[in-house]
């Protein structure tokens, strides 16, 4: 293990570096991974309903994402695991062609995985601006909230009881010491409470069995042939981008937190090998999961990769050890402790009056836009797809009204100079083609550019464009003021563009 979390991008922006030397440290991360561990085990279960699959074979994937991840991965303190978007992937795999072309998928996932990283996918993390990530991030609280919602449908009413003192003893323990993670003692207490006094509550217990020993590796039960390669493909590929997709988001929202940087590229890479390493283990996949995440980083205060590697850790020492104690705890206490999660993750900031004044109104579309898609489908990935488009239509429709074409004559009426200021593309050039006098120019036309800025093959087509229809009627065109990067692309592409 590293022996400490602090980078060159914290030092220059003067955090204190976070070291495993420090006694408090090591308490804040130990505690972290146990309050993590805790709230992984009925989640991983659930996961493992939706996916169809024994819920060791969840479990067993939380366990070997957090224990690797911890240590190839690239974002400190990050959490993966099983998780709702990879099952819900998967689940058909499973459903119509068993456990083996499901755990044969998980592995191809991880070489995917690990093929983009080399490609340089993280890269394309620039072009999600920030109103999406602010949609995405309280699109996520939204459905942490909501996830919550049927654990206390139809319960006994000393559910609610129990959630309202699990909230209190969150809200308030800090207030006294934040030497033990609010969380694990509202965990602890309602634990105590609920078997002392022999209340009936659903418990961890009622959502499945926990497994009673290690995984073991193996290959996948299915034929080694291209008709295998064939089924699994599709599924494959869906959990890769799924999965990056979620892992590379969360890993920007705990940039933003802890204020330091991570290496998206590793952390594609790592999620593949964690992948694979999961698949040959018997484990469903996963990838980052943001609730586990912020228990961990903004709830408990984690920074290094040894809650991540506690949190596996503890997860199976919990259900092969302490099993009939995990079994009783009751979801109310972890309801509570996914609700604080749903409420500290909410950019609260985002939705004050005074801040929707004054956002511009493209920027607010976006992210409702981002949300609403978001809790429609279920789907984190599809809704930064969305939400990162929508966001690029408003900007091009925004730049394109930029481009100005203004017309100046010579005294001696001979020549016309039309200076264009602006950013030339796909968009703004289409209307660049109108704002010429072709019948009323004089016969020489001066095409001034040195305010303006080529950038695709379209501003280059409008330009010849512009230039034929003068030459049409006998006239000359020159184009001056090009920069550098314009002149290169007008000269490789102009009269290249149409047919001859």
């Amino acid at each position: 293990m590293p022996t400490s979390a602090w980078t060159p991008t914290a030092r220059l922006r003067g955090l204190k570096p976070v070291r495993l030397n420090n006694p408090k440290v090591w308490r804040t991360e130990i505690l972290a991974g146990l309050v993590v561990a805790l709230a992984l085990i009925p989640e991983a279960i659930s996961f493992s309903i939706i996916a169809g699959v024994d819920p060791a074979v969840g479990l067993f994937a939380s366990f070997t994402m957090a224990v690797v991840i911890s240590v190839v991965g690239g974002r400190r303190a990050m959490i993966s695991a099983a998780t709702g978007a990879v099952a819900l992937v998967i689940a058909p795999l499973n459903r119509d062609h068993g456990l083996g072309y499901l755990i044969a998928a998980v592995i191809l996932a991880g070489i995917i995985q690990i093929a983009l990283g080399f490609l340089g996918v993280a890269k394309l993390m620039r072009f999600v601006p920030r109103s999406v990530m602010v949609g995405f991030v309280n699109a996520l609280a939204i459905l942490i909230f909501t996830t919550q919602v049927p654990e206390l449908r139809d319960v006994p009413w000393a559910v609610y009881p129990l959630l309202v003192g699990g909230l209190a003893l969150m809200v308030f323990f800090p207030r006294i010491t934040k030497a033990v993670p609010a969380p694990l003692v509202s965990i602890v207490i309602l634990t105590a409470i609920t078997v002392a006094a022999g209340i009936a509550v659903p418990t961890v217990g009622d959502k499945g069995e926990l497994p009673s020993s290690l995984p073991v590796p193996g290959l996948p039960d299915v034929p080694f042939t291209m008709d295998t390669l064939t089924i699994i493909a599709p599924y494959a590929f869906a959990m890769a981008l799924v999965g990056l997709m979620e892992s590379l988001m969360t890993a920007k929202l705990v940039d933003d937190i802890t204020d330091t940087h991570s290496s998206k590229t590793r952390e594609s890479i790592g999620q593949g090998i964690a992948n694979i390493v999961t698949g040959f283990f018997g484990g469903m996949g996963g990838c980052a999961m943001i609730g586990q995440t912020m228990i961990n980083v903004k709830v408990s205060g984690a920074r290094t990769r040894l809650s991540t590697f506690l949190a596996g850790a503890f997860l199976m020492v919990l259900c092969i050890v302490f099993g009939p104690v995990v079994s009783d705890i009751p979801m109310a206490a972890l309801v509570a402790v996914m609700v604080m999660v749903s409420f500290a993750t909410f950019d609260w900031h985002s939705i004050a009056p005074k801040t929707l004044k004054r956002m511009p109104a493209g920027e607010i579309t976006v992210m409702v836009i981002t949300v609403v898609v978001v809790v429609a489908t279920d789907n984190l990935a599809i809704g930064v797809v969305v939400g990162s488009v929508t966001a690029m239509i408003i900007f091009a429709k925004r730049v394109a009204h930029l481009a100005h074409v203004s017309a100046v004559s010579d005294p001696d009426g001979t020549t016309v100079v039309y200076s264009v200021t602006g950013e030339l593309f796909f968009a703004s050039s289409n209307d660049l083609v109108g704002q010429f006098d072709y019948a009323g120019d004089p016969d020489r036309i001066v095409i001034d550019l040195s305010a303006a800025h080529i950038w695709d093959a379209s501003s280059v087509a409008a330009l010849d464009a512009i230039e034929t229809k003068y030459v049409q009627r006998g006239k000359t065109v020159e184009i001056i003021g090009l920069n550098d990067p314009s002149a290169d692309l007008h000269g490789k592409l102009s009269g290249e563009l149409t047919s001859h």
